[in-house]
């Protein structure tokens, strides 16, 4: 797979580039416009109470905007790689380097794994733990 291929309809991992470029531009510049629009605004405190939480608002969901495109952006760049290791097209790696990589994610894979499973055990203790003393209070109540 190259950075021309088509990822979905219409869109390349070229385009997909040039777009999270683009709207960071675009988005630096309507900030720097909102913000120079709004300054004017703020005679005082209590203006600034008003106006500021509006600006920060408008730059955490253009941060939370890039940040979506920024992982989609590493999803499918994993993806690509994976695809071209799998397939054989990179000759940057040598057999044996990709075995070993393969050998550390699968490690990776398998660490998390057991620490996911650990913490689901302990979430199962803690819930028989909290059934048992529920069946307790309940039996006692009916003894009682």
């Amino acid at each position: 797979m190259d950075i021309k291929e088509e990822l979905f309809k219409g869109v390349s991992f070229s385009d997909l580039m040039s777009n999270v470029y683009h709207n960071s531009k675009k988005k630096d510049r309507q900030i720097n416009q909102l913000i120079s629009q709004l300054q004017p605004l703020i005679r005082n405190a209590s203006d600034a109470t008003i106006i500021v939480p509006l600006i920060k608002e408008y730059l955490d969901v253009a941060v939370k905007n890039d940040d979506h495109i920024v992982k989609l952006t590493a999803i499918t760049q994993r993806y690509i790689s994976t695809t071209q290791t799998i397939s054989g097209e990179s000759s940057l790696l040598s057999e044996s380097e990709k075995k070993e990589l393969l050998g550390m994610a699968s490690k990776e894979f398998e660490d998390e794994l057991t620490d996911e499973i650990e913490k689901i055990e302990e979430e199962d203790k803690e819930l028989q733990e909290k059934i048992q003393k529920a069946k307790d209070l309940v039996s006692g109540d009916n003894h009682g």
